[in-house]
């Protein structure tokens, strides 16, 4: 049987079989070490959180990621003129025109459509179209058809890009002739013929 050792004066160390005496240091006051800071948690696909689109739930395309300050959602439906400074996302439904001096990206999921009372339904900067568009396109500097467009109408860019398997049904004007086609002469007025006089002399 065990038995605990003693102090000299006969009374029992209480709580550790060894001599009061020979205790350590670091067992007889235990100091609080510092608890390292967690980092916050990055979310499940890592550093930057990302959402799914509504779309994906509905077999949709999902929407196109960007980092643009204007998104119009794919439940938003816009009849009219819409006006924007900024670069705009439109994911939505639009019947009218689109103005601005930005960049518009057109969605997969969006369609936009040129009103009853103009021809052009896209008028900016630049366009990158993945979604669908029946209407002209002018834009002054860049336009982009992607892989899934859809474009029914006229496009006057500076420049344009479109990608394999893109349906565009329509004219397209792009850049600026360094040399001014040369236009026909105009055929010279025809001059009509002076009616000639005939005197007749009758000699008798």
């Amino acid at each position: 049987m065990f038995k605990y050792p003693k102090k000299p004066d006969g009374s029992p160390v209480s709580g550790s079989p060894f001599a009061e005496n020979d205790v350590p240091d670091e067992w007889a006051s235990p100091v609080p070490q510092p608890v390292a800071p967690t980092a916050p948690d990055a979310g499940y696909y890592g550093a930057e959180e990302t959402t799914a689109s509504p779309f994906e739930m509905g077999g949709m395309a999902p929407a196109v990621p960007s980092t643009t300050r204007n998104v119009l959602n794919y439940d938003v439906s816009v009849v009219g003129i819409l006006r924007f400074t900024d670069d705009l996302l439109v994911d939505g439904s639009v019947e009218g025109e689109i103005t601005s001096d930005g960049v518009l990206t057109v969605g997969a999921n969006a369609s936009i459509q040129a009103g009853d009372k103009n021809k052009v339904a896209v008028r900016t900067q630049s366009a990158i179209i993945h979604g669908k568009v029946v209407g002209d396109i002018v834009v002054t500097d860049r336009v982009e058809l992607a892989a899934t467009a859809e474009v029914v109408g006229d496009v006057t860019a500076a420049k344009i890009s479109i990608q394999e398997g893109a349906v565009f049904v329509g004219m397209c004007r792009v850049g600026t002739p360094a040399v001014a086609p040369a236009t026909a002469a105009a055929p010279a007025p025809r001059k009509s013929a002076a009616p000639q006089r005939a005197d007749a002399n009758l000699l008798g």
